[in-house]
């Protein structure tokens, strides 16, 4: 049934959406079957078909299998906070049995890449209980890490790689993408997560003005995660 992979972040705004339609548009251009979903988006806006995220919308026009909104986002929520305290506004509990349902559901499909996009960082709450973790952890899959390189992003990252080994995951590879233009000694953070993640570098995106999943993709290499394609 393909390749499955849960893309995590090392926080907010790290550029997991970006990675993640990125790492669909290369495997689309080598003729692969993609697609991909962000089961829980928190800051959605109200259109006429109901309530739409940006990044998840990213998402499905980057895969190249068509499918409706609500299999790519089953949960949209609308405040642009923590997804637990959207989902608390409007008196909804999420859970981690449910949301692997919309997982499971989707993950039936066939494909040859399918990627599951997280929200925030490694340990959201989704309620006083269960974090997102929960989700990959059922699923058991392998994990994709976007480390936003900014100061202060290899404690980031060195703590991420921690928490998903100890929660008995495989961490298939990560890409480094560069969110600060002015960030200092960036190529020697570079090399210090290379030399301290024990897993595949897919990639390192450097400063864009203006992202699109085809531009990142040309500094990615997703051979490690399709090598039995």
């Amino acid at each position: 049934m393909g390749c499955k992979f849960f893309v995590a972040g090392t926080d907010t705004d790290a550029g997991k959406t970006l990675v993640t339609s990125a790492l669909l548009t290369a495997a689309n251009q080598k003729g692969l079957k993609t697609i991909a979903m962000k089961p829980i988006a928190a800051g959605c806006e109200e259109t006429s078909e109901g309530l739409r995220n940006g990044d998840a919308l990213i998402l499905q026009q980057a895969m190249s299998v068509d499918l409706p909104y609500e299999q790519v986002n089953p949960i949209a929520l609308a405040a642009a906070v923590a997804p637990h305290i959207a989902a608390g506004y409007i008196n909804k509990r999420l859970r981690a049995d449910q949301i692997v349902g919309f997982c499971r559901g989707l993950m039936m499909q066939r494909s040859d890449l399918m990627l599951i996009e997280g929200a925030g960082g490694w340990r959201v709450p989704l309620n006083r209980i269960e974090t997102l973790a929960d989700l990959v952890i059922t699923l058991k899959l392998p994990v994709v890490l976007v480390i936003g390189v900014k100061l202060g992003c290899v404690n980031h990252a060195l703590l991420t790689v921690e928490a998903i080994q100890r929660d008995g995951l495989v961490l298939a590879g990560w890409v480094a993408n560069q969110i600060d233009p002015e960030m200092a000694a960036y190529q020697e953070n570079i090399d210090t997560l290379t030399s301290l993640i024990p897993s595949p570098c897919l990639g390192v995106i450097p400063f864009l003005v203006d992202p699109t999943p085809e531009s990142a993709a040309n500094y990615l290499n997703i051979q490690p995660l399709i090598s039995g394609k």
